[in-house]
């Protein structure tokens, strides 16, 4: 049986448009929050000299992400809600049909399978506010194609997508706040 994961909020959207501020930001207000798995694959694999990187293998990049989503929802189902994703299972299909490479059948699967509320967020592209860093190499041109892609695998997959406004953090956060029950 199917867990059920209505209470896992997803806020998505392409690199460097403030999805990880505005969660951190919920988080200090005590809301639950699973981290990115991007983010912390990177991170790791740097640390270790691996090649699951987004640089270097792309597909192992991938399932580890797929896996890290995975046991992240896998936790939530044992949590009390709401709990909010920096990203979810859908970006994976996003990101490797970004990069155009083919998504695997039980990548496509686990997207369908797996269902997180039907309300996500999506963090629209916001130059005022983009920057790079380590992990965080693209360009403002492909945050923009990585947020309309997700746009697009997420309305694909039924979801109910709410732009998130380009106000400050608080702000962001009280908006979202008004979709999240509790």
């Amino acid at each position: 049986m199917l867990q059920d994961y209505r209470h896992c909020f997803v806020l998505t959207g392409g690199p460097g448009a403030g999805k990880t501020t505005v969660l951190e930001h919920l988080a200090g207000q005590g809301a639950a929050v699973m981290p990115e798995a991007g983010r912390g694959i990177i991170r790791s694999q740097m640390t270790i000299g691996g090649h699951a990187l987004p640089w270097e293998d792309r597909a192992l990049f991938a399932e580890l992400m797929l896996g890290w989503e995975l046991r992240s929802l896998s936790e939530a189902a044992t949590l009390p809600g709401p709990i909010l994703f920096d990203r979810g299972i859908p970006d994976v299909v996003g990101y490797l049909t970004l990069e155009g490479l083919g998504v695997p059948a039980h990548m496509r699967r686990a997207a369908q399978t797996f269902r997180y509320n039907p309300t996500v967020f999506l963090a629209p592209p916001w130059e005022e506010i983009f920057h790079t860093d380590a992990e965080r190499w693209q360009d403002f041109d492909t945050a923009q194609r990585t947020c309309e892609m997700m746009r697009r695998v997420y309305a694909d997959l039924g979801y109910n997508l709410v732009e998130l406004p380009r106000v400050p953090v608080s702000a962001r956060a009280e908006f979202m706040r008004t979709y999240i029950p509790g």
